[in-house]
């Protein structure tokens, strides 16, 4: 009786456990199916959304935008956090899904975007996977160093001071900066003056190879040749070249400027040894003061400074501004037989040549002596 019992609560405890494993069974099945699914039907709609997105142009009001920054090496999950904390989108875990299922995990760009919440997340994804936003900058031909260290400062993409650390102390792997002498900010000259796109996360080494890249560019090898044919080194071109940037306004009167300086360094006159231009006092006292000083006394021609060439002879110790090319090639291509020593502005963007001290005075009476002569009278 006892074992008719033991029986058949064994028969029962069997039945609940295969039961239970049916249960278990059906519970995983349904499970799966149920998983597969949904993630068919939430990847079906996903990639609608996505199709319908790729046909409407991405468009953000300017009362709706917001600016974030991505930084290099973060992941999608990173960003899912960022947007998430700029108030963009409210469920992370579904921007990164979606990231996976439409392909987008890992393409997005570091960099600065503009976002809108308004934005479905593919759309977030198109925009962020696209060129981030890029700081336009243009360098003027005539700047001073100090001129271009400001504007790159003024739009926060360099602190001045590290710029001009990492600019003399960082190692360039180019050919005509082998060339350059040693001297305090040994680069100013070769920062080529044009309009720049800058990611705003670049560094101060990525944004001077961008300038000397652009040089390297502009600066052919012809031009290493021609500076051998006149015995001049690329520097000494340079250098040249940026006196001229800053002494010319019209550009058909580079090249015939070029010609008077080339004149003086070749001549065996004492007197004429000497560059005499005010571009490189104006220089001197615009990294001491500055400011632009435009009129000069005898006084400044008197400053004792490397670069005063109505001091010392031949060219200054390096560059004075950053030239352009037009600039470069007059250096390099001076008008020929000209005969001219000197000139004068006439004040209307031109100047006035000469071949003698004599017509150059008498350059100087009709010019700038008269002229002030005029302006006195007008004042009284």
């Amino acid at each position: 009786m006892a074992s008719k019992k033991s029986s058949t609560k064994k028969r029962k405890a069997r039945q609940k456990r295969s039961k239970l494993k049916y249960f278990l069974v059906y519970l995983l099945v349904f499970t799966t199916l149920f998983t597969v699914t949904f993630i068919a039907s939430y990847s079906y709609v996903l990639k609608k959304e996505s199709l319908a997105d790729e046909e409407l142009e991405v468009s953000i009001a300017p009362t709706t935008g917001v600016e974030i920054t991505i930084p290099r090496g973060s992941s999608t999950s990173d960003i899912a956090n960022i947007l998430r904390e700029n108030g963009i989108i409210e469920w992370p875990s579904i921007f990164k899904l979606q990231s996976k299922i439409n392909g987008y995990d890992g393409t997005f760009m570091s960099g600065k975007h503009i976002v809108s919440k308004e934005l479905s997340y593919d759309q977030l994804m198109r925009v962020l996977s696209s060129n981030p936003v890029s700081i336009n900058v243009t360098i003027r031909e005539d700047y001073y160093l100090d001129q271009l260290l400001n504007t790159l400062s003024d739009n926060k993409l360099i602190e001045k001071e590290a710029f001009i650390k990492s600019m003399n102390t960082e190692k360039f792997d180019y050919k005509f900066v082998e060339q350059i002498p040693d001297r305090e900010n040994k680069l100013e000259g070769y920062l080529f003056p044009d309009t720049y796109f800058f990611d705003p996360l670049s560094t101060d080494r990525e944004i001077i190879t961008k300038f000397l890249d652009n040089f390297d560019t502009k600066f052919k090898l012809d031009y290493y040749a021609r500076a051998k044919e006149l015995n001049m080194t690329v520097d000494q071109i340079i250098t040249l070249a940026s006196i001229i940037e800053k002494e010319a306004t019209l550009p058909e009167e580079k090249p015939i400027i070029s010609s008077v300086f080339h004149n003086r360094l070749k001549s065996k006159d004492p007197s004429l040894k000497k560059l005499q231009t005010d571009a490189t006092i104006q220089y001197i006292i615009y990294n001491k003061e500055g400011k632009i000083k435009e009129y000069l006394t005898e006084n400044d021609t008197k400053i004792d400074h490397p670069y005063n060439t109505y001091v010392y002879e031949g060219l200054p110790p390096g560059p004075i501004c950053n030239p352009g090319l037009a600039s470069i090639e007059a250096a390099l291509y001076p008008e020929e037989g000209t005969g001219y020593y000197y000139f004068v502005a006439r004040g209307d963007g031109s100047h006035q040549f000469s071949k003698t001290l004599s017509e150059h005075e008498a350059a100087k009476k009709k010019y700038i002596d008269d002229k002030e002569e005029e302006e006195i009278e007008v004042e009284e």
